[in-house]
């Protein structure tokens, strides 16, 4: 947990240490942006990053980002990353996601089977400043609303929108108490009243769709987009390049032995988990094992999907095991990392989620390609729903951003200190309208970095492949 004077400092002392922060960084200098003469490439970052990749699926990231500004911002954590670090830093320190645009943000259930609404990728959490996180989450807004044709006014609102949450948030966690901020969750419910408020009747009805989507993504429903009988047995069907089963599986290990490493893989992961929690995973067998394609910025990044089977016919467990690698705000925060990578994600995800994973856990393995790599493993499917930001009117979005606001406001007040932190931000909205302006330069910067992109494809010096 990031280091916070909270144990000890009096409510004064909090509220002093924002109010020096704000001193020495003024609120208004938050509308920084670093221009181009003090930006890396981002293609070269890139680049960087793809040299740890399974090489054939590089063409597939490149292919996924190329086709859109939005899909290039969501693919483009660690540019993102660069250019915050060049900005004004509060001084105050959260558990950050690292990568919370809007699209990182979505429904899932809660082990009490309600569906709640929370952060839901946590590959580049670290602690980090509290600012780059709403800096980013600000910036997916204007990006996503010029994606839906959004005039600038409508922009606007949205982006302040999203950060007058977060400010106001704040300062009701600030007058919490830890186990009142700790137990503070938006769950179906909530967010249904929160649609019905700011949408009216069409809003409601979009909202409850996306309810249903997010409903029918369980493990009942996996098993029959994701399998199928072959040669008597479950097995999980092939749809190369994105689901490639490891008997079919060539270039990253040996296929004859693959899945029986990834069992043992298994068994050692089963060992994260706490003891009433391996005593369900216990009641399942493993069925089939695949590499999968997740995501945009992930794409290349070695992930399986495991088939696991339980005594009853329609009882299966999908997991998901996906390489972890270091944050992409590590080389900018200098935060030692004394743990594995999965642990690191693991540990974040707890920390910020208000409900978690109950299969969520992390395991290190050299058993792939005689290189040491890291796992994190989590279900696939668990009622998870992803709004679709790209079919959002302008009120439904604004609406979204103001929820994305304030649930990233609760995350961060569970690790860092709500209360200096809202000292910082004040009562006004002198810092919403200057991460509005870095918003609309990031956006800008983006359209450029995406064109970048799609001409150093055109000139044939990235290979992208086509598909979903």
């Amino acid at each position: 947990m990031p280091h916070t004077n909270q144990d000890t400092a009096t409510r004064d002392d909090r509220i002093a240490r924002g109010r020096t922060a704000r001193a020495a960084v003024p609120r208004s200098h938050h509308a920084e942006f670093p221009p181009p003469g003090r930006r890396p490439d981002p293609l070269a970052l890139l680049a960087r990053q793809d040299a740890d990749r399974v090489p054939e699926l590089v063409p597939i990231r490149y292919g996924r980002m190329a086709a859109s500004p939005l899909a290039y911002f969501r693919g483009a954590a660690l540019p993102a990353a660069a250019d915050l670090a060049t900005t004004p830093r509060t001084g105050l320190v959260v558990q950050a996601c690292g990568d919370a645009h809007l699209t990182n943000f979505g429904l899932f259930a809660s082990p009490e089977r309600r569906l709640v609404f929370d952060l839901v990728d946590f590959d580049e959490t670290l602690p980090a400043p509290w600012e780059w996180d709403v800096k980013r989450l600000a910036a997916s807004v204007e990006v996503a609303a010029r994606e839906n044709a959004h005039p600038p006014a409508q922009r606007r609102r949205g982006v302040l929108a999203a950060v007058e949450s977060y400010r106001q948030a704040m300062h009701d966690f600030a007058g919490r108490t830890a186990l009142e901020v700790f137990h503070a969750h938006a769950d179906a419910d909530a967010l249904r009243a929160i649609a019905a408020h700011r949408l009216g009747s069409s809003g409601r009805r979009r909202f409850d769709r996306t309810l249903a989507r997010a409903r029918a993504r369980n493990d009942v429903d996996a098993l029959h987009r994701f399998t199928e009988i072959r040669d008597g047995r479950l097995r999980l069907s092939a749809r190369p390049p994105l689901v490639v089963p490891v008997s079919r599986l060539a270039g990253d290990g040996d296929p004859g032995t693959l899945e029986e490493r990834l069992g043992d893989v298994l068994s050692r992961y089963r060992r994260t988990l706490a003891p009433e929690r391996r005593a369900v995973l216990d009641h399942y067998r493993l069925a089939d094992v695949a590499r999968k394609v997740v995501g945009v910025g992930s794409v290349g990044t070695r992930c399986w999907l495991a088939l696991l089977v339980g005594p009853g016919a329609e009882d299966p467990l999908f997991l998901q095991l996906k390489e972890a690698g270091p944050s992409v705000l590590q080389e900018f925060t200098g935060a030692a990392v004394r743990c594995e990578a999965g642990r690191r994600v693991v540990t974040g995800q707890r920390l910020m989620q208000a409900v978690g994973d109950v299969f969520l856990g992390w395991v290190r393995t050299t058993g792939f390609d005689g290189r040491v790599r890291d796992f994190y493993v989590r279900r696939l499917c668990d009622g998870k729903g992803v709004a679709e930001v790209t079919t959002m009117t302008a009120n439904v979005l604004r609406a979204y951003a103001r929820l994305c606001g304030w649930t990233l406001a609760r995350a961060h007040a569970r690790t860092g200190d709500p209360l200096a932190i809202a000292a910082y931000l004040g009562s006004g909205p002198g810092f919403a309208e200057a991460v509005r302006e870095f918003a609309v330069a990031c956006a800008d910067q983006n359209e450029r970095d995406h064109t970048a992109l799609r001409s150093a494809i055109r000139r044939g010096h990235i290979a992208v492949a086509s598909g979903p």
